[in-house]
């Protein structure tokens, strides 16, 4: 039986076209130019080659500047939100009717967190914030990640649905047993099972994969059905 919907924060829980997700890529290029110290020109490849080595910009600096990692989450989470971000009811609403248990399980700060949420006005739909400082820094999509998030919040892999922008992260949730929901575009969606264009297609999502669970129907079945289109809202 599913019990939890855990939420990815960042391009996630707000429209990936607010320009947040933008500014925060440039607050890190800032840090790795004025703080470290790095060419301009070789800021996005170095940025691209630590993704994929270590899932984080945050841990390839760790790892080789040994840099503090509350000071970079602080300098690069340093942004007027009110810019880029505003309550939509609609959200509200959706996640008020979502009959799961909420958290966020983010690698980005609890207080970057806290702060998105509050300007989003859905605070109280989440009753824990899972952040990469809660993890002892080891971050999606690192395996050891999801078994302490799920330790965390007492819940077996199959008990949950698992919302996320990132297919690279998703991918080893649903190997270990979550139901995993992507938002984002068709031609990146390969390897999660299910699919969504805008966050306010969720409720309708879930509806499907709960429907799949009561009524005994594999779930394998529903997710080869046709993937939803994207909403026009």
């Amino acid at each position: 039986m599913f019990r939890f919907a855990l939420f990815d924060l960042d391009n996630t829980l707000y429209p990936q076209d607010s320009g947040l997700w933008e500014e925060i890529g440039r607050r890190i290029s800032a840090y790795m130019i004025d703080r470290l110290g790095y060419p301009p020109e070789e800021v996005h490849q170095k940025r691209v080659q630590y993704h994929q080595t270590f899932g984080t910009t945050l841990n390839a600096l760790r790892h080789y500047y040994g840099i503090q990692a509350e000071d970079f989450l602080r300098f690069v989470h340093d942004i007027p939100l009110e810019n880029h971000l505003k309550p939509d009811p609609q959200v509200d609403r959706l996640l008020a009717e979502l009959p799961l248990r909420k958290v966020i399980y983010t690698n980005a700060d609890a207080g970057h967190a806290a702060r998105v949420l509050q300007h989003l006005g859905i605070a109280h739909h989440f009753e824990q914030i899972i952040d990469i400082l809660t993890l002892d820094l080891i971050n999606k999509p690192d395996a050891e990640s999801y078994r302490r998030a799920l330790d965390l919040i007492g819940a077996d892999p199959g008990e949950c649905i698992f919302i996320e922008d990132s297919i690279t992260n998703l991918l080893p949730a649903r190997e270990m047993g979550m139901v995993t929901v992507f938002i984002g575009p068709e031609e990146d969606a390969a390897g999660a099972d299910y699919r969504i264009g805008h966050l306010l297609e969720l409720g309708d999502c879930v509806r499907r994969i709960l429907s799949a669970h009561q009524c005994a129907v594999p779930v394998r079945a529903l997710r080869e059905g046709p993937t939803p289109a994207p909403s026009s809202g």
